[in-house]
């Protein structure tokens, strides 16, 4: 038996990991799965309703596929409704120049429809007998307004009101099916049995109009959500200077390829990621970072795809093009955090499974309460009313709807925040714990003290088999003296120590007295030493400069609180000089990288929630350890896995904005819970108890969705 490559269930489209399929079955050789026994029975009953004859299509990128914003696990080739929800599906990655949305359209187009027909329905009801009509005509001219605005105008209602039953997955649409039905259809029965008293035809054409006024402001509201994605996509230049033999040509972007030589001038976008080869200027990188200043760039300088050159020229070699570039890895990571659930959306989950039945139980009690104490007409107005204003959209609404505008804000700040548990993770900490290179210092050491030639020249040798930002700092010297270095043989990385190495037939060790200690050499002192032929030759003092802005940035998270925790591997004394201008006062010193996840666990066993920082690289292990993880970007590759939040400026100033993003972003969702959760709450006893007619609950349950979308997008201009 084959099995088919698929990620889809065929009944419900739904997304199902093959692998972990709890529901399967065969048909002609393929193995198919299914997210539940329900999809399964029916694929086995009529297998050929639901696969087709034609061949497989080409697999569809991401930029093609719909998705819920509900339910993320929903994954579709084609716009359309949730079959969990019913709400609109979106496009899985926002494009930069968005297309017509076919269910706003759509909506759209029903709802204008709808009020041409209202209107006159209501005025009809209203006054019909003034304007001379008689009963009997009046009363069937309702009937074809009505009928037109229910039945074609709520059309996707009904059939997803009817969805929802067959799938088992009661939502929004069955409560609005079921409310409006009612009232039409006891309104077509009355009108044919000739009681004229009680009739709502207007109640149910206005409910239909206001129910699709409110989807469209919905609809609305939530394309703007996407704002975030579309702003990044659009910073992607259209096309790219290109260096040839006979001069420079414009070209399309997309026909640029590693290696091309590339130009880019003052007020020129950097067309891809690269290296800058000749030249200089100035790049404004505020589209990473957050930061307006422009940085410097000379030769052997990195610049990154649609910063903005504004100043000097030069000419670059391209090395990231298409979806490799960062802008192409960010737009990635906002549009998976934008579709992450939150630990709190737990919480929905819970309570929707409930919900919509306790509301037909509580509209059940209504009529037949208002049945036995009222009177007939009073119950099915109260039903109707207790249907109508329950929808569960408002509260389906208020986790996603804050994510998708959250993350999308962060990354304009250069916060790239991996997920929505990362977003709730951020709100919690109470301990950041930092490394200190590359971290806290700019991670570039160079030599501060003397050292003779042939020491340098040794070390420098074996160091260019290391990656270490002191290697890197030992070889500079060298080159800057002209030393020439010779080969290495026997290279060997002891991990938080140092490197061994045989230079011409000298055996060198350059690392830290615990790896001298290992070689039977006993160092005077604290530092880097370099050893030759089991003596030692020379001390190295190297200086790593600490980044511009680290204070300010410590003293704000000092003043939210935050406990400051330095860990390091390098020596207790180097630690301290870096600490001490910081005013960090617990310092954790010549911790081996084995060993930083065992301090983490420490400080969580003492009851803190702890945010690691660190360079995502030698501190991966830790960072996967703590509740959060923060990765200081280095601009060259921002999908650092063991992080939560990736900071792409590196400077802990974007540590202090991911800090103030995770507070409002929580904040906002408990807004949003608490208004859903207090609306329904409140709403459900008062139409109750008689004081909501349908019309006036129709028009109240769209506003709630609306204001809770209109909430979330309060996130686009907070301050961080």
């Amino acid at each position: 038996m084959t099995v088919k490559d698929t990620v889809l269930d065929p009944v419900c489209g739904m997304s199902v990991d093959p692998a972990a399929a709890k529901h399967e079955a065969e048909h002609h050789g393929h193995r198919y799965v299914f997210c539940s026994l329900r999809c399964r029975e029916r694929f086995v009953a009529e297998p050929h309703r639901f696969l087709s004859a034609e061949p497989a299509p080409p697999p569809v990128s991401e930029s093609g596929r719909w998705t819920c914003p509900m339910h993320p696990e929903v994954l579709r080739n084609e716009p359309g409704p949730c079959p969990l929800c019913g709400m609109a599906l979106e496009p899985l990655v926002p494009q930069a120049t968005p297309k017509e949305n076919p269910e706003l359209a759509d909506m759209t187009r029903r709802f204008w429809s709808c009020l041409a027909l209202s209107a006159p329905l209501v005025l009809l009801t209203m006054g019909g007998h003034l304007a001379g009509l008689g009963t009997h005509i009046a009363v069937w001219a309702q009937f074809i307004l009505a009928s037109l605005a229910v039945v074609w105008g709520g059309a996707p209602f009904f059939v997803r009101g009817w969805e929802s039953v067959k799938g088992r997955h009661l939502n929004m649409f069955s409560l609005i099916a079921l409310g409006t039905g009612v009232a039409y259809g006891y309104s077509v029965a009355a009108m044919l049995f000739g009681s004229h008293g009680d009739l709502y035809f207007e109640a149910a054409a206005v409910i239909v109009t206001l129910v699709l006024l409110g989807q469209v402001l919905e609809l609305r509201a939530r394309e703007q959500t996407g704002g975030a994605i579309r702003a990044l996509l659009g910073l992607a230049p259209r096309t790219a200077r290109l260096v040839r033999d006979g001069g420079d040509e414009e070209v399309p972007l997309d026909r640029i390829r590693f290696g091309d030589v590339l130009r880019v001038r003052t007020g020129d976008q950097v067309p891809v990621d690269g290296v800058v080869i000749d030249g200089d200027g100035a790049v404004d990188e505020s589209m990473l970072t957050g930061e307006a200043l422009p940085v410097a760039k000379f030769p052997g300088d990195r610049v990154t795809g649609a910063t903005l050159g504004t100043a000097g020229s030069f000419t670059m070699r391209a090395e990231r093009v298409g979806d490799d570039t960062v802008l192409a890895q960010i737009v990635r990571l906002v549009a998976e955090a934008q579709r992450s659930r939150a630990p709190v959306q737990r919480l929905v989950d819970r309570v929707a499974g409930w919900f919509v039945p306790a509301v037909l139980a509580v509209a059940i009690a209504a009529f037949v309460f208002w049945a036995i104490h009222g009177s007939f007409t009073a119950a099915l107005v109260n039903a109707v009313a207790v249907l109508l204003i329950a929808c569960p959209c408002a509260l389906g609404l208020a986790t996603p709807m804050s994510i998708m505008v959250g993350t999308g804000r962060g990354a304009r700040a250069g916060v790239l925040v991996r997920n929505a548990a990362a977003l709730e993770a951020l709100a919690r900490i109470d301990t950041l714990v930092v490394d200190k290179t590359g971290t806290l210092t700019e991670g570039r050491p160079q030599l501060s003290g003397d050292i003779a030639d042939e020491p340098l020249r040794l070390a420098a040798s074996v160091e260019r088999g290391s990656a270490h930002p002191l290697a890197a700092a030992i070889i500079a010297a060298a080159e800057a003296r002209g030393l020439t270095l010779a080969a290495v043989a026997d290279f060997i990385t002891v991990a938080g120590k140092g490197i061994t190495g045989t230079v011409e037939a000298h055996r060198v060790a350059v690392g830290n007295p615990a790896l001298l200690a290992e070689l039977g050499i006993r160092p005077a002192g604290q530092g880097i030493f370099v050893a030759v032929d089991g003596k030692i030759s020379a001390t190295i003092t190297v200086a790593d400069p600490v980044k511009e802005g680290a204070a300010a940035a410590l003293a704000a998270l000092r003043g939210e609180k935050i406990r400051i925790v330095m860990l390091t591997g390098d020596s207790r004394a180097a630690a301290e000089a870096v600490a001490q201008p910081l005013g960090i006062t617990e310092v954790i010193a010549e911790v081996l990288p084995g060993q930083k996840a065992a301090t983490i666990a420490r400080l969580q066993s003492e009851g803190g929630v702890v945010a690691m920082a660190g360079d995502g690289i030698n501190d991966a292990a830790s960072l996967a350890q703590a509740e959060i993880g923060i990765a200081m970007g280095t601009g060259a590759d921002v999908a650092i896995e063991s992080a939560g939040v990736t900071l792409l400026g590196g400077d802990l100033a974007g540590l202090v904005r991911a800090r103030r993003l995770g507070r409002t972003t929580l904040a906002n969702i408990r807004q949003n819970l608490f208004f859903a959760f207090v609306f329904n709450a409140l709403a459900v006893p008062v139409a109750a108890a008689g004081f909501l007619n349908p019309m006036m609950a129709s028009a109240a349950m769209s506003a709630s969705s609306v204001l809770v979308v209109g909430n979330a997008l309060r996130l686009r201009r907070v301050r961080l």
